[in-house]
Order: structure tokens, then C-alpha cells, then sequence
């Protein structure tokens, strides 16, 4: 009988992704309980802050995420009042939009990133960083097609 060939798990692009990501967004998270924030939440005040007013269906688009998801993370922000959702001209597009207190809550979780941010730089090293992310952007685009 042959011996089937199997292939290590540990070498799986997706497994491994997904083990640094859980890895380092517990690290964030850690932090952002400072300010009431999980990382994801601060993402998507900040994605929001950077795009909005934004349709629904754009902010999907520029986090890669479905809508579902999506609808589902905004219910939280939208229940403590950090975002608002209204419907746009198109009675079809909802937008979605940063309150004042949202905006205040970003402010606050922002030095928490750039501390985050800045020790992965010290720690990797500048060049290695512009790497990994470039070859994370790279890694995102393959799997798109």
C-alpha cells in the first residue's frame, strides 16, 4: 500500500496569517481596554473617520470585509453612540458617520496606536516592516483573485 504524501500544516499561509493576526490583535486589544475600545472597533472608527461620511458598501470594500460582518461590528459602536448610520439620497446606500463622541474616542485610543505602532517598528526595524507589510498587501491581492 502506498503511503499517501501529506503536507505540513504548519507551512498553510492561511493558519499562519491568522495566528499573527489573533497574536497581535489580543496585544492591541490588551491596550485599547484602556479607553474602552477593542482594536477592530478602533479600526473602524478610524477607517470611518478617514473615508466618511461613507457608504456601507465602500467601507466593506476598503476593509475587505463582507457586510455582514461589518453590520454586525458597527451594532456596538452605533449602541454606545461613537457612529451614526443614516440612509443616503439613494434610499438603497446607508451611510455611515462618526459622532462627536466617537470622534472623541478615537482621539483617545490614538496615542495607544502610535505607542503600539511605534514598538513593532523599533522592534523589527523599519526596513523589515516596510517589508512585511508590503508583503502582506501582496499576499491580500493574490488571494483577491
Amino acid at each position: 500500500m502506498a503511503k499517501r504524501k501529506r503536507h505540513k500544516i504548519s507551512n498553510c499561509a492561511c493558519l499562519n496569517l491568522r495566528m499573527a493576526a489573533r497574536t497581535i490583535t489580543q496585544h492591541y486589544d490588551n491596550r485599547f481596554r484602556e479607553v474602552g475600545l477593542r482594536s477592530t472597533q478602533f479600526n473602524l472608527l478610524a477607517a470611518i473617520d478617514d473615508a466618511g461620511p461613507v457608504a456601507m458598501s465602500k467601507l466593506a470594500d476598503i476593509l475587505t470585509m463582507d457586510r455582514t460582518t461589518l453590520n454586525r461590528d458597527l451594532q456596538p459602536l452605533k449602541r454606545d453612540g461613537l457612529v451614526t448610520v443614516k440612509k443616503g439620497d439613494d434610499r438603497r446606500v446607508r451611510l455611515i458617520d462618526l459622532t462627536d463622541s466617537g470622534r472623541t474616542k478615537l482621539d483617545a485610543g490614538f496615542p495607544i496606536w502610535r505607542e503600539l505602532q511605534d514598538g513593532f517598528h523599533r522592534s523589527m526595524g523599519k526596513k523589515r516592516w516596510k517589508s512585511l507589510m508590503k508583503e502582506v498587501s501582496k499576499a491580500t491581492r493574490i488571494a483577491k483573485k
